[in-house]
């Protein structure tokens, strides 16, 4: 464990070095001046339409930072020759992959830290009321859904060859999954056999992001959801961690270094 804390230690350092978390800054600077500049918040409608714009800019941008960080990570280790001096090292294979996921999963957690903090109080300030819970529970499943989205990358960065063709499908899979997901079953009632019991099976396969997805709650001011539910959604998100990681940790000892 010590192994992996200390790996996951440089990939958060080597966030703070980059450009990352000054575009970072930016967005949530952006979101704020967005939300500041509205004087009608006391129309609901209204206030409905900014928080959702909002919110989907906080999905976006913490998409970009988990697959564009996590994409670089077992590539840039290659490329600047320090891949070997690592492993040379008490550290496996394993321990490095679990690292790097580790890393950048804390480096993901303070982007959306920062996000839902500077939206949450902005947006207190202007409707008068801050619901704890809902935000918590939003970010909360927000997270989760990003460690599968972050296995899923460092998965990726063992597969294709290049940082930006694994961001590239990641982004187009993650995207498919949030946007048509929930719909596959749907749409298969509608086939013919055996394409029916094809998009099922991808429908049961995927990991279902969009579970991770309840800006509504903040958006519409739902009352929060069982706590039964959000840990249902938690073991599942998990479980497609572990799988992820699981399969990296095997394709990375199989795989030559040179």
């Amino acid at each position: 464990m010590r192994n992996i804390l200390a790996v996951s230690s440089i990939v958060i350092k080597e966030m703070y070095r980059r450009k990352d978390f000054y575009v970072l800054f930016i967005l949530t600077v952006l979101i704020c001046v967005v939300m500041a500049s509205v004087n009608i918040f006391h129309d609901k409608d209204i206030a409905r339409y900014l928080k959702e714009i909002c919110l989907l800019l906080i999905w976006i941008a913490s998409l970009v930072i988990a697959i564009t960080t996590t994409a670089r990570q077992i590539p840039a280790e290659k490329e600047n020759r320090t891949l070997f001096p690592l492993l040379a090292k008490p550290l496996t294979r394993t321990q490095l992959l679990l690292g790097k996921f580790l890393g950048c999963w804390i480096v993901c957690g303070l982007a959306l830290f920062c996000f839902y903090l500077f939206f949450g109080a902005l947006a207190a300030s202007r409707e008068h009321h801050w619901p704890l819970v809902n935000y918590a529970q939003a970010a909360s499943l927000h997270l989760v859904m990003l460690g599968v989205i972050i296995a899923m990358t460092l998965l990726g960065s063992l597969v294709f060859a290049a940082p930006s063709s694994n961001a590239t499908i990641c982004f187009v899979v993650v995207a498919g999954i949030l946007l048509l997901g929930r719909h596959l079953n749907k749409v298969a009632l509608t086939l013919p056999e055996p394409r029916q019991t094809i998009l099922y099976t991808v429908y049961y396969v995927i990991p279902h992001l969009e579970l991770g997805d309840i800006r509504d709650l903040i958006i519409h001011d739902w009352p929060p959801i069982p706590w039964m539910i959000c840990a249902a959604v938690t073991v599942y998100a998990l479980a497609y961690v572990a799988a992820f990681l699981i399969a990296a940790c095997l394709v990375f000892r199989r795989r030559a270094l040179n």
